[in-house]
């Protein structure tokens, strides 16, 4: 019974030692300082990776802001008014000239087609696709010619900024060296970029009025590089870089898909071609066979209902060969 006893005992003072040792070691051992130190080391520290947390999402709203912004001015610019296409063409014309331009030649047309006998439904169906459809043509075909320019210059005037950059140059000085000594029709948007800052506007702004004035995805990606460097910094001269090297990336792929597409396009032209030559062919043998077209009521319908269905497939045509990418 004694022993008993004094296992229990001895079991009892060895629990309570054990449980007192618990208590107090992180006492002895520093370990409660130690917590103490890192819970005023993590409440000083809270502000300032709260700050830097806040500065990180303030960056990505503003960068997130920029891209949005710009994807709206780019859909905005897929139907751009009459003033802004004048512009992109490179053309000094006003809004006014150029519509009473078109209504001219109109009139001169549908009076030339009324006058040789040709009946009154025709010569307003040609004077109409004269004053409507011609000016809008040739103002198309010259903002095509004068994108194209652009985009063979386009990164040669961004190595320039670049090399500008890297030999210390402010970004502003690197654009006025373009503007003054890039041929046409580069220098002329870069001035523009460069008298919009100057009126007070930021240059990331400026930078994005140039893809209204030159509606190109290759200068849509110059506006975000700029834009996105102006409000949350980075490496200006490697992000223009690599721009620089995907657009000549872009610019050779646009020359695979020309020559691959090219056999495409001299069959449509071919095909596009042959009812008027066989025209031709006909009135220069037979011009008694195929003048009743055009001096007789039914003829003139049918010329006009072929010519209607030539256009049709010849739209079709281009559509089909022509890839967007």
């Amino acid at each position: 019974m004694t022993t008993q006893m004094l296992a229990i005992m001895a079991l009892a003072m060895f629990c309570a030692g054990a449980v007192a040792w618990v208590i107090i070691y992180p006492y002895l051992s520093g370990e409660k300082d130690a917590e103490k130190r890192m819970q005023s080391v993590t409440r000083s520290a809270a502000p300032a990776v709260k700050a830097a947390t806040r500065a990180i999402k303030s960056r990505r709203e503003q960068v997130e802001a920029s891209l949005k912004d710009i994807e709206n001015r780019r859909k905005q610019s897929r139907s751009p008014p009459l003033s802004v296409r004048i512009t992109q063409a490179g053309v000094s014309w006003t809004k006014r000239q150029f519509i009473i331009g078109s209504a001219v030649l109109g009139v001169i047309v549908a009076a030339t087609v009324f006058f040789l006998d040709a009946g009154p439904i025709p010569a307003l169906v040609l004077g109409f696709c004269a004053g409507a459809a011609l000016p809008r043509w040739v103002l198309s075909f010259l903002k095509r010619r004068r994108e194209t320019k652009f985009l063979d210059l386009f990164p040669d005037a961004i190595d320039v900024v670049v090399r500008g950059i890297k030999s210390g140059l402010p970004l502003a000085d690197s654009l006025r060296v373009i503007a003054y000594e890039s041929p046409e029709p580069v220098k002329s948007e870069f001035r523009h970029i460069l008298e919009t800052q100057t009126v007070g506007l930021p240059l990331g702004e400026a930078c994005s009025k140039l893809f209204e004035r030159m509606p190109l995805p290759e200068s849509n990606f110059f506006a975000i590089v700029i834009a996105i460097q102006q409000k949350s910094g980075g490496n200006l001269s490697e992000a223009l870089g690599n721009l620089s090297k995907v657009l000549r990336d872009r610019k050779k792929m646009k020359g695979k898909i020309r020559a691959m597409s090219t056999e495409a396009k001299a069959s449509a032209s071919i095909i596009g071609a042959l009812p008027i030559a066989v025209m031709a062919i006909v009135y220069l043998t037979s011009p008694d066979y195929i003048t009743l077209l055009w001096t007789e009521r039914l003829g003139q319908l049918m010329l006009l209902g072929s010519a209607v269905w030539m256009l049709i497939g010849v739209m079709v045509m281009k559509k089909m060969i022509n890839f967007d990418f």
